[in-house]
């Protein structure tokens, strides 16, 4: 494909604000070291920008990340509390909601038992587990070097069996406090939520999307089942699946809801219908997306904060307290991608999937919620994908157990729950062209009796 000049410079600055946004993520939710983060991770993807022709400028009072090229080009993002971090545009120097403080409405977790708390977390000589064989896969797996086909670069490992954890592996400069990048991990969250207003009887997934823009139109024949399954039939393009699609630009919409200034629930809602909904499987934000604008309009018309929301209506009653969700410039949660959380409030969110949606005598989510999101979506041939969750009934890691299912991210981030062995892993890292591994998983469950 012939790209032009033109295209070439609108590819580097959506890149830049990529670049700008991840790093003031990294800088302040994750609190790496901006100069260790740009080379360790941002150094390794494949951008459109020459990093040694950049300069960074960092504000730590106002908390701004600028990042500019010498030929003119910058973007900045700023930290927002509670809500991440934002793309901003050349106009503004705030974004366009006000941030609100979302503090965890738990006690010190080392005061409370897990898994509501850290207390009494790790048992170090569990039943029904090789804890030997199990340190020395874990040991493995987070050295610098592993070995036996192990995706490297992996920073946080967190193994539960019969609801405790038998085996916790962090890389050096990680710990179990360590926020980490979620990337796609956030869907599964968004479809969580999605359950839980089921649960309070405001949703029912076989209607159709509560969208007011989509009545009278062909798109409300999409049910929230739809959306759940990655089906409803939205015109949404992603680069790499047409030939006519240039990453980092526009026309490609899947990757521009991070990159691009924009109302991201108005953008992927305008969208107009492609496929009959329910007939085509198709991986593209557009859906979970969509989803996310029915949390917050349910929310808001429930009367609670949407901002706050994730926190009050899921992550106070399973202990999670690291949990941040990104926005767009007015204040949409991006869970389809910009989502940062410890390993181990990560496996508490696997572990609500393990016990169908109970936590300690709390139905959270429906009775009936795991098996349907767990159940392939019916235009996916391959029975790879559920309700937003990856699903391994069609056999995709052929030494991992048929019942397995995940909330999977770019880069290698994986809450895998397989019922069958009562076990949750937890695998956080930075492996770019990564692919759902096996070896890793195997080696675990391999430690673990039926």
């Amino acid at each position: 494909m012939v790209v032009s000049d033109t295209t070439r410079r609108h590819q580097r600055e959506n890149s830049l604000a990529n670049q700008a946004k991840l790093l003031a993520s990294g800088v302040f939710v994750v609190g790496r070291n901006p100069y260790e983060y740009i080379e360790h991770d941002l150094r390794t993807i494949n951008h459109y920008h020459d990093w040694e022709q950049c300069s960074v400028d960092i504000d730590f009072e106002e908390q701004l990340v600028t990042i500019s090229t010498a030929d003119g080009l910058s973007k900045t993002a700023v930290h927002n509390g509670d809500q991440g971090c934002t793309i901003l545009p050349e106009s503004r120097e705030t974004v366009a909601f006000d941030p609100v403080p979302v503090e965890p409405d738990l006690d010190d977790p080392d005061e409370q038992s897990w898994p509501m708390g850290d207390a009494g977390a790790v048992n170090p000589d569990p039943d029904g587990v090789d804890a030997e064989a199990l340190t020395r896969v874990l040991d493995n797996a987070v050295r610098s070097n592993p070995t036996h086909g192990i995706p490297p670069n992996t920073r946080a490992l967190v193994v539960v069996h019969d609801g405790e954890i038998v085996g916790e592996r962090y890389a050096e400069g990680f710990t179990k406090d360590t926020p980490h990048v979620s990337w796609s991990k956030g869907k599964s969250v968004t479809a969580a939520l999605i359950g839980i207003l089921v649960e309070e009887g405001h949703i029912d997934v076989d209607q159709p999307a509560p969208i007011p823009e989509w009545k009278d139109t062909p798109r409300e024949a999409i049910t929230v089942t739809d959306l759940l399954q990655m089906s409803s039939g939205l015109e949404f393009q992603r680069y790499g699946e047409t030939d006519d699609v240039v990453p980092f630009t526009d026309d490609d919409h899947h990757y521009s809801v991070y990159h691009r200034v924009m109302d991201v629930y108005d953008f992927v809602t305008s969208r107009d219908l492609e496929h009959e909904p329910g007939t085509e499987w198709r991986y593209r934000n557009c859906d979970p997306l969509t989803l996310m604008r029915v949390v917050r309009d349910v929310a808001e018309e429930t009367g609670r904060d949407f901002l706050s929301f994730p926190q009050r209506a899921l992550y106070d009653r399973i202990g999670v307290r690291s949990m941040v969700h990104e926005t767009d410039l007015y204040g949409n949660f991006i869970t389809s991608g910009f989502n940062y959380g410890t390993a181990r409030d990560w496996a508490r969110f696997g572990l609500l999937h393990l016990w169908e949606g109970e936590w300690l005598g709390d139905q959270i989510l429906p009775e009936w919620w795991v098996d349907h999101i767990a159940t392939p979506a019916p235009a996916n041939e391959e029975d790879e994908y559920g309700g937003q969750f990856w699903l391994n009934a069609g056999g995709e890691l052929p030494e991992v157990p048929r019942d397995a299912f995940a909330a999977r991210g770019m880069r290698g981030q994986v809450t895998m729950v397989v019922p069958s062995k009562d076990t949750v892993i937890v695998r956080m890292g930075h492996t770019p062209n990564y692919r759902q591994d096996n070896t890793l998983m195997r080696e675990i469950l391999d430690c673990i009796e039926e």
